[in-house]
């Protein structure tokens, strides 16, 4: 493995909220179709490069599942994220299994610090741990629920071990490393979704690993987040080398879908500001918000209140890594309250 700080993240960042404005999008290629339904599959991408999507869309229950991936070398293999569930996690080994019986995993690679990405660490066979250094912070501060698992259908069985297994390698901006002759780079993008995301790319396939820097169809949630900074970020995919994006919610896409993620985060920017210089509090403002074609995604209407609470720190100057969990709180009771009296 290598370190290499060649990549200048302060010129890709630079570039500002304009590229979205005219992008794609600025050259018909917005879509405002229906969400689709996908299946979960281990789907081979390119020789050796595998994407594990979980299955999602209009009438299947597909909150907090997320993605995964696989680079298989010659005598070792890469995870790109545990998921969030003991069965998720196992249903993911036994997929790769299939695929390739052979070989064990050496790296498993740790995209940001939430939970749908990291609970199911303890089921992977032991193995090196990377990721940013915040995610790595973020995941020893992260409180666990219970040591064991409840029954789930479809998460887990119950009785499973429940905890943190922590980064034993991390970095702070770009490192590569070779499966086969095949080069990986790890590359810091936050602060985006959150403080430390990771993104994945293989430059000779021309596919990206996004992580949670992606939702396709699925709308967003920023509570860790800078929006403002995850729009740039996204201006910055826009301008890479790239054919193929594995989102870190919803079926796999490319730079179109990706495109529409930023213009999900543009138009709830506005649509908050517009709310926020009105003097409206946040669960005034969340009663308010409308996401015209982004309203149809999944679980957009759960986003609105903290998505509508970080957003007011961004405008305020007040925004921190962490969670404002109290701030949810109430403006998710005042958001209630406003929709029960709407009837």
């Amino acid at each position: 493995m290598s370190n290499d700080q060649s990549w200048n993240r302060r010129e890709a960042l630079g570039k500002g909220l304009g590229v979205l404005g005219a992008s794609s999008l600025a050259k018909g290629q917005s879509f405002a179709g229906e969400v689709p339904v996908w299946k979960t599959e281990l789907r081979e991408l390119a020789p050796h490069v595998f994407a594990y999507i979980q299955a999602g869309g209009p009438g299947t229950v597909n909150y907090g599942v997320s993605n995964a991936g696989l680079i298989v070398g010659e005598n070792q293999m890469l995870a790109i994220d545990s998921l969030g569930a003991p069965l998720h996690a196992k249903a993911f080994l036994a997929a790769v299994r299939r695929a390739a019986p052979n070989q064990p995993f050496d790296r498993i690679v740790i995209t940001h610090h939430h939970g749908e990405h990291i609970w199911g660490l303890p089921f992977f066979p032991p193995a090196e741990i990377i990721s940013h250094i915040y995610c790595r912070e973020a995941m020893l501060a992260t409180p666990i629920p219970n040591p064991v698992w409840e029954p789930r259908e479809g998460w887990a069985e119950g009785g499973e071990e429940r905890r943190i297994v922590p980064p034993a390698l991390t970095f702070s901006d770009r490192v590569t490393c070779y499966y086969g002759n095949v080069p990986v780079e790890f590359i810091f993008a936050g602060p985006a979704h959150t403080w430390g995301d990771v993104m994945v790319y293989l430059p000779r396939q021309k596919i990206l690993f996004a992580g949670d820097i992606a939702f396709h169809y699925v709308a967003p949630f920023a509570h860790n987040g800078s929006v403002s900074k995850w729009i740039e970020r996204i201006n910055q995919i826009l301008t890479m080398d790239v054919n193929v994006i594995v989102p870190g919610h919803g079926p796999i896409g490319g730079k179109q879908e990706l495109a529409e993620t930023g213009h999900y985060l543009q138009t709830f920017l506005r649509e908050a500001r517009k709310r926020f210089d009105a003097g409206l509090r946040p669960g005034q403002a969340a009663a308010e918000i409308t996401l015209g074609r982004f309203d149809t995604w999944i679980g957009a209407k759960d986003r609105l209140v903290m998505n509508t609470v970080r957003l007011y720190h961004e405008f305020k100057g007040t925004l921190v890594p962490e969670a404002d969990t109290e701030g949810m709180r109430a403006a998710s009771e005042e958001f209630n309250a406003i929709l029960a009296r709407r009837g």
